[in-house]
């Protein structure tokens, strides 16, 4: 059975990433959608499988990857997907004016200074009321969640205001760590991650919402533990935890002992950087 791309309409075909998990891949933009029942991927129980020390480290390098471009001082500046509000907290202190949408899913206790000092919404974005726009807008590992992307990215361009700027980090679907670990890609342990978008894709999304200058970054640093987790999923194929590998300290030790080696490689070799970033303007200036 043929369907439809849900980001450029054209014919996807299936892809067997292993004996019994099969993901639908666009033959013309490579977006790659996921039923989670075609291609459960040994997924894992709960929807968040990180590890906090991982994560603070992963946020202190996309909290200095946008400020070399965005100094936060006197900036309006909206997060969707804020969490616990730990990246968001460093815009505040750094002296932006911030605001979020978070829906919660998580569960995770929000920081005390942000809740009252920021404007937040628990609520997914698209239910978030119209506001005065936003100088820089940003998602970390957001999109590839969402239930509508064409909702979401409209709602985006709706936030930010003319000049000013989008940017997104998720998975690439079209990079050699996933064809590499296929079905055994810790991307997929997720259960939510049911989407994973291309260069191609995530333009051509980004496009049709009205964003203009679309730039899209394979990253280094992102997603460090991404192939030790592989790996370590591979090896426990039969018998994963039901938390998620990472819950293993063993699968940490080998991500930081291995780290060097992957940050070598995905210098070296660009297509195995498993997540990317994505920045895109609204076009016009600001009233």
């Amino acid at each position: 059975m043929t369907h439809e791309c849900e980001i450029c309409g054209g014919p996807q075909t299936e892809w067997r990433i292993g004996s019994r998990d099969v993901v639908d891949r666009c033959t013309i933009c490579d977006h790659v959608q996921r039923d989670i029942v075609r291609a459960p991927a040994r997924a894992r129980s709960p929807a968040y499988g990180g590890d906090p020390g991982l994560d603070r480290w992963r946020l202190a390098v996309t909290y200095r990857r946008l400020t070399r471009r965005f100094p936060p001082r006197n900036a309006r500046v909206f997060e969707i997907g804020f969490g616990a509000g730990a990246l968001l907290r460093r815009f505040l202190d750094g002296g932006a004016i911030v605001s979020g949408a978070d829906p919660g899913a998580l569960k995770v206790t929000v920081d005390p200074v942000l809740a009252t000092r920021a404007t937040l919404h628990a609520t997914s974005l698209e239910h978030v009321p119209l506001q005065d726009p936003f100088d820089l807008v940003f998602a970390v590992h957001v999109i590839e969640h969402v239930a509508d992307p064409t909702q979401f990215a409209t709602a985006c361009h709706d936030l930010v205001r003319p000049g000013g700027q989008l940017v997104l980090v998720t998975p690439a679907g079209d990079s050699a760590s996933f064809r590499a670990f296929r079905s055994r890609w810790w991307m997929l342990e997720d259960p939510t991650h049911v989407r994973f978008f291309s260069a191609r894709s995530i333009g051509r999304l980004l496009v049709d919402a009205g964003f203009v200058d679309i730039r899209v970054r394979p990253l280094v640093l992102d997603s460090i533990a991404v192939d030790a987790a592989s790996c370590v999923r591979a090896l426990l194929w039969k018998r994963p935890p039901p938390e998620g590998v990472l819950a293993l300290r063993a699968t940490r030790i080998l991500a930081l002992v291995s780290a060097p080696v992957v940050i070598l490689v995905r210098l070296v070799r660009a297509p195995m950087r498993p997540a990317m970033e994505v920045s895109a303007r609204r076009p016009g200036r600001p009233a």
